[in-house]
């Protein structure tokens, strides 16, 4: 049996033996740069944990609360609350889609952090997120949705306790007579009601919950798996709709844009996602590509795994993530 490096090279006279051509190495990932990315995007999310931390502290009705020196090293120490909690269900929930890659043997990337913080007072998360590469066609259905719901589910286990958490450490605060300029109803989820009415209860006539900085971190934890969840095109809800669906998914991803333009009528917030997700559609086509394996249908705890993936899109969905409070409170 011979072998050889060149495929160009030209068979040995008389020899009909088969030829068996090296495959290439993987390609390397360069640490340096997943480690850069998650260095800034822990600086970008402290910084903007210390505005949460501090707007927590404040409340609604703090007039003469002593500015905040935020020129002090000091003054960002709080921020680890927020970003410890964001880049914990984040980093989770793509190294649960890295762990079932390397269980499948399929190439995949380390997690690429991106941070984002603007020096302007508005609602920030501090990230854009954090995404992996799969750089290998997917061997079956039940690898694809595996690997699929890896991540949203592992995100999801990191993000529940941090709610509780963040709902204990919570106050009540008096709804003032008006709204501070720039203050902000964020959706509450489900899952997200849920947990306030176990842990603080029901909200007395004129009061509201302060949410704790952990709150707001597995708040947006619950946004990001919902919109990962959503079943269209490469998106981990598209990977498991395809999973078990096959070809007839691409009627799925058409309608979730159709009712995502619908919610953009509505909410400024659908307008930005529903464009990234038409982006998305006309640069790899309404089609999910298939896996090396597209026969094989799923099993029954597989399809029973599919369940608790809609389960959890169904617990961190809100159609309106983001909404200025505006006039009087009460």
């Amino acid at each position: 049996m011979r072998e050889s490096l060149d495929p160009a090279a030209p068979p040995e006279p008389g020899d009909d033996r088969p030829i068996f051509i090296a495959a290439p190495s993987p390609p390397r990932d360069r640490v340096w740069l997943h480690v850069l990315l998650f260095v800034l995007t822990l600086i970008s999310t402290t910084f903007v944990g210390a505005l949460h931390y501090w707007s927590f502290r404040f409340g609604f009705n703090a007039a003469n609360v002593t500015p905040v020196d935020f020129g002090a090293w000091s003054t960002y120490f709080p921020g680890f609350w927020y970003s410890a909690t964001v880049l914990a269900i984040l980093g989770c929930h793509e190294m649960g889609h890295y762990v079932a890659c390397r269980y499948y043997g399929v190439d995949a990337s380390l997690p690429y952090f991106l941070p984002f913080a603007l020096p302007v007072p508005v609602f920030q998360t501090g990230t854009f997120g954090a995404v992996i590469r799969i750089r290998q066609r997917i061997p079956s259905k039940a690898a694809l949705l595996d690997i699929g719901l890896a991540g949203p589910i592992a995100g999801f286990l990191v993000l529940v306790p941090a709610l509780f958490a963040g709902m204990a450490m919570s106050t009540l605060d008096r709804v003032p007579e008006q709204w501070p300029p720039g203050t902000l109803e964020l959706g509450e989820p489900i899952l997200f009601r849920l947990a306030s009415w176990l842990m603080v209860g029901p909200l007395p006539q004129g009061m509201t919950l302060n949410s704790h900085p952990m709150v707001t971190a597995a708040w947006f934890g619950l946004l990001a798996t919902a919109l990962n969840l959503l079943p269209m095109g490469q998106l981990d809800g598209g990977h498991v709709t395809y999973a078990v669906l096959g070809r007839r998914s691409s009627l799925i991803t058409i309608s979730t844009i159709i009712v995502a333009l619908g919610l953009s009528i509505s909410s400024i917030n659908w307008r930005v996602w529903t464009a990234l997700m038409m982006l998305m559609v006309f640069v790899m086509g309404p089609h999910h590509p298939p896996t090396l394996d597209d026969e094989t249908p799923l099993d029954r705890k597989r399809l029973v795994l599919a369940g608790i993936g809609l389960v959890i899109l169904v617990l961190c969905f809100t159609p309106f993530p983001i909404a200025e409070l505006t006039g009087l409170g009460r």
